[in-house]
């Protein structure tokens, strides 16, 4: 079972085992400014901190407290995605070769994990580590432990 999600310029850096041989500094530094850039003016603007878990969790509560913002801010990221894929249709490139109920409880997983560790990687990683956060920075060496323990476990232990 594999997923891969990759960009068309990535696509073409990957060799036959996964591994990347090109790698576009320019790009992951403008990408890595501007999620930067977005965290600080929400932070600085709203006094929110722009964790994707805990956004979405408040848009999901029926209380009407703060959920318009959530609302809109969610509804900017599917329309962000959706703008890309209309201007650059080969851009980017989702395959899937894993069953939807895979899919679907790997989903599950990932959201009952921020609910368990108050946040997500977004969260924890780009806004807790850039305010100095103690409980973010074990959170963010947690994720990073776990994800390399899982690539070490399913690319030497499974097999191919």
């Amino acid at each position: 079972m594999r997923v891969a999600c990759y960009s068309r310029a990535l696509r073409q850096g990957l060799s036959r085992e996964g591994s990347v041989e090109s790698f576009t500094p320019v790009s992951a530094l403008v990408g890595g400014a501007l999620i930067g850039l977005g965290a600080a003016v929400m932070l600085l603007g709203a006094g929110r901190i722009a964790g994707i878990s805990g956004i979405v969790g408040g848009a999901l509560k029926w209380s009407g407290e703060d959920q318009l913002w959530r609302a809109l801010f969610v509804i900017g990221l599917i329309a962000g995605a959706g703008i890309y894929a209309l201007i650059a249709p080969d851009g980017l490139v989702v395959q899937f070769d894993a069953t939807a109920g895979t899919v679907a409880a790997a989903g599950l997983v990932v959201g009952y994990g921020t609910r368990l560790g108050h946040g997500c990687t977004s969260g924890h990683g780009v806004c807790g580590i850039g305010r100095l956060s103690p409980r973010s920075l074990v959170a963010t060496a947690l994720f990073m432990a776990t994800g390399f323990m899982t690539v070490y476990v399913t690319r030497h232990l499974m097999g191919p």
